[in-house]
């Protein structure tokens, strides 16, 4: 069965993004050259993300494709019909990501909201987690980890120094 990731960054307070969506923050964090987005990237094949992440990483890449030879899947509650590389999803996000799951192929990630990302952790969907801290205080805007019912408890794997950014790399046990 495949496993489920959320690869992504926030603020030291938090957030995935500013009230306005907008990610700036995060690409005026230094990574001194050190990254290690293309050896988790090289682990997925499944992009999973909510229609405002959708638009926002559109429009930071321009013209550039988005996540090109992966199948994305976008739960938008307004929009529906096909993208490029994928699809709109509408509904319950677990179930959809449970058939997903039963499909023989690489990982699934989640890219983002926080919202999107609330629903999956409360449906124990979510297998393992690489969070990037940046430091950087924002005060307000769009929160990782929604109020929910989710409380879990993690096995720390790995601590991971990307130049301003600190990567935890955290899974569920299978203990609890």
């Amino acid at each position: 069965m495949r496993k489920v990731f959320f690869y992504g960054a926030i603020s030291l307070d938090g957030f995935l993004a500013k009230e306005n969506d907008s990610l700036q923050w995060l690409f005026d964090t230094d990574l001194s050259g050190h990254s290690t987005y293309e050896a988790f990237e090289s682990q997925i094949d499944t992009v999973i993300m909510g229609n405002n992440t959708y638009k926002e990483t559109k429009k930071i890449l321009g013209n550039k494709p988005l996540y090109p030879g992966k199948e994305k899947v976008v739960f938008s509650r307004k929009e529906t019909g096909e993208i490029e590389g994928g699809c709109y999803v509408t509904g319950d996000p677990v179930p959809i990501i449970k058939i997903l799951k039963e499909k023989n192929k690489k990982a699934i990630w989640i890219v983002g909201g926080g919202h999107l990302f609330t629903q999956l952790v409360e449906g124990n969907m979510v297998d393992e987690f690489w969070i990037q801290i940046a430091p950087v205080l924002l005060g307000k805007g769009k929160r990782l980890f929604e109020n929910g019912k989710y409380e879990q408890r993690l096995e720390l794997i790995k601590v991971t120094q990307m130049g301003e950014l600190t990567e935890l790399h955290l899974k569920k046990r299978d203990d609890v």
